[in-house]
């Protein structure tokens, strides 16, 4: 669970004063693509020393800019400097003799090549002719313990974990001495612990005197991480600040063009009625130790935020009404009048839809259509007499993209070549096909930008506006707040709150959290309390 986003974040002071000849400075960069103007007179003072945020939607502008620095794009127009000279970069090779390194969000490793291997990929030193593995390994060993890599070098890639081929591909350019060194989204693919493995790199990289300008649309690593931020919006620079000057509200206002609260959707009247009977009924549901007597109604047309810290039992609850666990105590009673489902195939049969928080690794096949992914819920819910002709599975996908307004060429793009918000919707979009009445969605709008995010949002609320039961899950604070008709808190394997209207604040739900209490009747005390500080 994150912070509110209003939350200041304690800041490290830049590295070096404004005065400083800037280690990369933009002036005036532009770049088109056919009639798109992916870039419109871009100006960039990057100080020597500093993590240096990029952050902006989907189509800001960024790749485009640090594809430029990378030498891999040519500019129409501007210029840039490295360390007070003009240079123009005509190759990647170009860029890495002037010192500039890119780490991309994709992995470019040679899975059945050692370590050492990847490191020098195209310019192995060589004595006599022959590849001089000893001058490579000297060259190696310093950059892989520095960076907290301590696999042996002639280990082959594939045998790694995917945080250790991060680690490897950013090796890879640390080999090269960068003077600075991109980072185009670098942990999309890591989960938290690996993440903070990272980044802890990254503050050690930042202390030996390594500049770095840092991509990402998660807000919170930025504040975290980086001690100056530049927000783009339609391939234009918005404004450059010191992190400890801002804050998140103030940068997604600036990315967007709107204040965040209005990135949510109006909530409409209320469907239920005190008399009407529920969807989705839990009475005295208890689950071994992870959760005990947890009871509450949900009615068709109601967001229901699910709020609680790791362990709380939200996950429990969420696999026990998608077949994944098995109650212990108590019953549910499902739209179907009948009880929690055996497993998920039953539960997709009978309505139940769950959207994971992990759609990379549990919600998407990547590798596979559009297509594909949309028609695997339609296929694996049918009876075992039935079956779906291909025809029907690619009209199914078309009407899901056209339905989602999902940014893809064709139903047969794969996956993966999609934004994260497109992915998520590809996600939505299959369950859809088999018309589910109780939507289960754990943290949706995880890993996507900002603008991707309202669009989830406003499909969140449609399906709930169709008279399904949502429930809700969220690590963002804000959005249940923001979305939630109701918030049920849960804290150590138990429902102890019910928030909603004036009393469903992000002090308010961060109290109930961190305590199991109710909140003040003020609306909760303050954040800085010891007693709520997060883990």
């Amino acid at each position: 669970m994150t912070m509110p986003s209003g939350t200041a974040v304690a800041a490290t002071p830049s590295a070096a004063p404004a005065t400083v000849t800037p280690a990369v400075a933009v002036r005036g960069l532009s770049r088109s693509y056919g009639g798109i103007r992916a870039l419109v007179e871009m100006d960039l003072d990057v100080r020597p020393g500093t993590v240096h945020a990029v952050v902006g939607e989907n189509g800001a502008g960024k790749s485009t800019l640090m594809k430029i620095l990378a030498g891999a794009v040519t500019p129409d127009a501007g210029e840039i400097q490295v360390a007070g000279e003009t240079v123009r970069f005509a190759s990647p090779q170009d860029a890495r003799h002037h010192g500039v390194g890119i780490v991309y969000q994709e992995l470019s490793l040679f899975p059945d090549r050692s370590i050492l291997a990847n490191l020098f990929p195209d310019d192995q030193p060589r004595r006599l002719g022959m590849v001089d593995t000893r001058r490579m390994r000297a060259q190696a060993l310093p950059v892989l313990r520095s960076i907290g890599l301590a696999a042996d070098p002639d280990v082959l890639v594939g045998e790694l974990g995917l945080a250790e081929r991060q680690l490897v591909e950013i090796s890879r350019v640390l080999v090269e001495r960068p003077r600075l060194l991109i980072l185009d989204e670098p942990n999309s693919a890591l989960n938290e612990a690996e993440s903070q493995r990272l980044f802890s790199v990254i503050r050690e990289l930042a202390r030996s005197g390594i500049t770095m300008l840092y991509v990402s649309h998660r807000l919170e690593e930025v504040f975290a991480i980086t001690d100056r931020i530049t927000v783009m919006r339609n391939g234009r620079h918005v404004w450059t600040r010191d992190r400890a000057e801002v804050t998140i509200p103030m940068v997604v206002e600036a990315m967007v063009g709107t204040s965040e609260r209005e990135l949510y959707p109006q909530r409409t009247e209320a469907l239920r009625t005190t008399d009407a009977v529920p969807e989705l009924s839990v009475h005295d549901l208890s689950v071994g130790d992870e959760l005990q007597d947890v009871s509450f109604d949900a009615h068709g047309g109601e967001i229901i935020g699910l709020a609680g810290l790791e362990g709380s039992g939200v996950a429990t609850l969420l696999g026990v009404l998608f077949g994944t666990r098995h109650v212990t105590g108590g019953e549910v009673r499902l739209p179907d009048g009948e009880g929690a489902p055996r497993d998920p195939t039953a539960a997709a049969r009978r309505g139940v839809a769950l959207v994971p928080a992990d759609r990379r690794h549990q919600g998407l096949m990547l590798d596979r259509s559009v297509a594909r992914n949309i028609s695997l819920v339609s296929i694996g819910a049918l009876p075992r007499s039935q079956w779906l002709r291909p025809s029907e599975l690619t009209a199914g996908a078309r009407r899901q993209i056209e339905r989602l307004r999902i940014k893809v060429s064709s139903p047969a793009a794969l996956a993966g070549s999609l934004s994260g918000g497109n992915q998520q919707k590809v996600v939505v979009g299959r369950w859809l096909e088999v018309a589910p009445r109780v939507m289960l969605l754990d943290d949706p709008t995880r890993g996507v930008d900002v603008g991707a995010k309202r669009e989830i949002y406003l499909l969140i609320r449609a399906l709930a506006d169709d008279g399904r039961v949502v429930l809700f899950r969220s690590t963002e604070l804000p959005e249940l707040v923001g979305l939630a008709d109701r918030i049920l808190v849960f804290y150590r394997g138990r429902l102890t709150s019910e928030l909603s209207g004036v009393t469903a604040t992000d002090h308010a739900v961060l109290h109930a959290i961190n305590t199991g209490l109710p909140p003040e009747p003020s609306g909760g005390s303050s954040p800085s309390d010891p007693e709520e500080v997060q883990p």
